[in-house]
C-alpha cells in the first residue's frame, strides 16, 4: 500500500489477504494466552498444595506392589506347592491306602521312575495316547485351517457362521462328553439313527468296540477343538498384508501360487503355535476319555496315559508311582514343546 499525490491511496494486490492472515494469527495467540492465564489461575500453587494423594507416604510403584503382592504370593503358592509336594512323593513309597502320613513315607530315590520306565503298561498307554493325539490334531488342523480360509472371504452372514462354529469350543469338556455319549448310544443314539434310517446301514457299536471307540474319541475331540485352530488361523489370515496379494494379481499369479508363497509362509508361525497348544492339551486329555468310554473303553483301548495315571493313583493307590508317571509326562510335554519352538525359531531365521 502506498500514497500518491493529491491524497490518492493505492492498494497493492493481495494486501487485504495478507492482512487478514496476520490478524487471524494475532487473534489466536491472544486467545491462547488468555486460556493459559485462566488455567494458571484455576490451578494455582496454593490449590495444588491442598490436593494430596490418599497415601502420601507411598509412591505409586510401592502402592501397586502393596496390593499385588498378597495375590501374587497366593498364586505362586497354589502353583508351586503341589509341584514340590508331588515331586517329593515321587521319590517315596507312599501309598494313601496304608493309613500312614506322607511325611512318614520311606525315601526310595529313583525306584519309582525305574518301575515306570520298565513297565510295559506305560509304553502301551503311550502308544494308545499316540493313536488318539496324532489323528485328532491332524484332522483339527486340516479342518480348522480350511474353514478359516473359507471364512476369510467377504460374504453375508460371515459373523453369524463364525459365532456358531465357535460354540463347541466354549462348552465344558464334561458336558461335551456326556452329550456325545448319549448320541453314540447303540439303540437310542441319534448318530445310529441316521446311519440306520438315512443310509440304511447296520448300527455301529461306537463305545463298545475297539476301533469304533477310538474313532468316537477322535471325532468328539475334533468337533470341540477344530474351532480353536480356525480362530487362530483367522487371526493369522487377517494379519497378512493385502498389498502382497495385489502385487501377485498384477503379476497374474495363480491362487495356488499365492497360497504357497504368501498365505502359508505368513500364517505358519501362528499355525505351529496352535498345533503346539493342541498337542499338549490333547496329550493330557482326561475328562473326555473318562466319561465317553467309562475309563478306558473295550480292552483299555481308549485308556490314554492320564486315565491310567488317575487309576494308578486313586484306584490302585500307588501314589508315589503315579507321581513319578506324572513327571515323566511333564518331561515329554516340555521336550515336545521345545522341539516345536526350535522349529519355529529356525523357520523365522530362514525366512
Amino acid at each position: 500500500m502506498s500514497w500518491l499525490g493529491r491524497g490518492t491511496l493505492v492498494v497493492r494486490p493481495g494486501y487485504f489477504h495478507e492482512f487478514r492472515k496476520v490478524f487471524g494469527r494475532c487473534l489466536l495467540a491472544s486467545q491462547s494466552e488468555n486460556a493459559g492465564i485462566a488455567a494458571e489461575e484455576q490451578f494455582s500453587p496454593a490449590q495444588s498444595e491442598t490436593i494430596r494423594p490418599r497415601f502420601g507416604w507411598l509412591k505409586d510403584r510401592q502402592l501397586a506392589t502393596l496390593f499385588l503382592f498378597p495375590t501374587l504370593g497366593l498364586l505362586i503358592f497354589m502353583n508351586v506347592f503341589p509341584l514340590v509336594w508331588s515331586l517329593y512323593l515321587s521319590f517315596t513309597d507312599y501309598r494313601d491306602s496304608k493309613g500312614i502320613e506322607w511325611t512318614d513315607a520311606n525315601w526310595i530315590g529313583l525306584e519309582n521312575y525305574q518301575k515306570v520306565l520298565t513297565d510295559a503298561r506305560i509304553w502301551e498307554r503311550f502308544t494308545i495316547s499316540g493313536y488318539f493325539v496324532l489323528p485328532a490334531v491332524l484332522v483339527e488342523f486340516v479342518l480348522g485351517f480350511g474353514i478359516a480360509l473359507l471364512l476369510n472371504q467377504a460374504f453375508r452372514g460371515r459373523g453369524v457362521i463364525t459365532t456358531i462354529i465357535l460354540i463347541p469350543m466354549m462348552l465344558s469338556p464334561i458336558v461335551v462328553a456326556f452329550f456325545w455319549r448319549f448320541m453314540f448310544q447303540a439303540d437310542i443314539g441319534i448318530v445310529n439313527y441316521f446311519i440306520v434310517e438315512v443310509f440304511n446301514l447296520d448300527p455301529v457299536l461306537w463305545l463298545t468296540k475297539t476301533k469304533e471307540a477310538r474313532i468316537a474319541l477322535v471325532l468328539v475331540d475334533t468337533w470341540q477343538w477344530t474351532p480353536f485352530i480356525m480362530l487362530i488361523s483367522l487371526a493369522g489370515l487377517a494379519a497378512v498384508p493385502k498389498y502382497l496379494y495385489e502385487a501377485a494379481d498384477v503379476d497374474r499369479a495363480t491362487e495356488w501360487f499365492k497360497f504357497r508363497h504368501i498365505t502359508l509362509p505368513m500364517v505358519s508361525p501362528l499355525l505351529i503355535i496352535a498345533v503346539l497348544f493342541r498337542l499338549m492339551d490333547t496329550y493330557k486329555l482326561f475328562d473326555l476319555a473318562w466319561i465317553l468310554t467309562k475309563g478306558g473303553g473295550p480292552g483299555h483301548t481308549t485308556q490314554v496315559l492320564p486315565v491310567y495315571l488317575y487309576k494308578r493313583a486313586f484306584t490302585n493307590h500307588y501314589t508315589g508311582e503315579a507321581a513319578a508317571t506324572g513327571y515323566i509326562m511333564l518331561v515329554v510335554i516340555i521336550a515336545l514343546a521345545n522341539l516345536l519352538i526350535r522349529f519355529i525359531n529356525q523357520e523365522q531365521a530362514e525366512g
